[in-house]
């Protein structure tokens, strides 16, 4: 089953209803999800390497201290702000500004921040950490098995 965009997310937590919960693609939902979106965004940064370094290390903390809760959506939740700290650094990395397009809808040209790309490969590290995780994949399973 694919992410419930159309699901009540302002009243809805999911640390007590974790049944409801769709794991989804890649980062989807990473924003919506309370209350791990309000326990992981705060340490959520990529400016720079020592930044990105550091938030990396706390979100891949909290990633495992879901983990020792048996708390999988926290898991995947710190999993996706991972990713998305990846992808970010990413493009703003490949172009200016993170602006891929240009007002035409055409592809910007590269211009590559090599700062922003040493915070991506931060990031990476700890997301591909976190989503090879044996004890992670083994609950997305059950979780995608008993909720969808």
């Amino acid at each position: 089953m694919s992410f419930d965009y159309d699901m009540d997310f302002k009243n809805t937590d999911f640390r007590e209803n974790p049944d409801l919960y769709r794991v989804g693609r890649g980062e989807q939902g990473v924003l919506m999800v309370e209350p791990y979106k309000s326990e992981i965004l705060p340490h959520w940064r990529f400016k720079t390497p020592d930044i990105a370094k550091e938030s990396s290390e706390k979100i891949y903390d909290m990633f495992l201290d879901y983990k020792k809760k048996d708390d999988f959506v926290g898991m995947d939740m710190a999993r996706k702000f991972l990713q998305m700290g990846y992808t970010r650094s990413r493009r703003y990395a490949n172009y200016k500004g993170g602006k891929k397009y240009d007002e035409n809808g055409e592809i910007n040209d590269r211009d590559i921040d090599e700062e922003k790309a040493k915070s991506a490969e931060i990031f990476e590290e700890k997301w591909i950490k976190a989503r090879e995780d044996e004890e992670y994949l083994k609950k997305k399973k059950e979780h995608q098995k008993n909720y969808g």
